[in-house]
């Protein structure tokens, strides 16, 4: 049997020192994470930006928050790719693209002045091309 790296532990829970602090982190975390579960479904919404937020605000405000995300079957591999250098994998690159080609042309086909069109379309290109440029897993 081949040996098998150990699975990586999630980075230390840092809380933030101010209660005050911790509680907006919070609610960031918890607004976040439901707009990443609301990006599954809905096209257009990012969902791995989305959970990228929550697991930085959750690591900084809710140590049961942070735990559950590191331990998702989902959202654990975006957070542990991402903490490897800011790698995004090859499945939600394409994912991503798709939802942005999907999105631009209900954009092109809906009742919208151009520049909204325009300035939409660009913003999803340079996301797209950033995001290709990302490393992979």
């Amino acid at each position: 049997m081949p040996d098998t790296p150990p699975p990586l532990l999630p980075p230390a829970h840092r809380p933030a020192a101010n209660w005050l602090t911790r509680l907006l982190l919070r609610l960031l975390a918890i607004t976040s994470l439901g707009l990443g579960i609301a990006g599954i479904f809905i096209p257009g919404l990012p969902t791995t930006v989305f959970i990228l937020i929550a697991g930085w605000a959750a690591a900084r405000s809710s140590p049961r928050l942070h735990a559950w995300l590191w331990q998702h079957k989902l959202f654990g591999p975006m957070l542990l790719n991402w903490s490897q250098g800011g790698q995004v994998s090859r499945k939600a690159k394409y994912s991503a693209a798709a939802m942005m080609v999907l999105s631009a042309a209900v954009l092109w086909l809906a009742p919208t002045p151009t520049w909204v069109r325009l300035l939409a379309t660009g913003c999803m290109a340079v996301v797209m091309a950033w995001l290709w440029i990302r490393p992979e897993p």
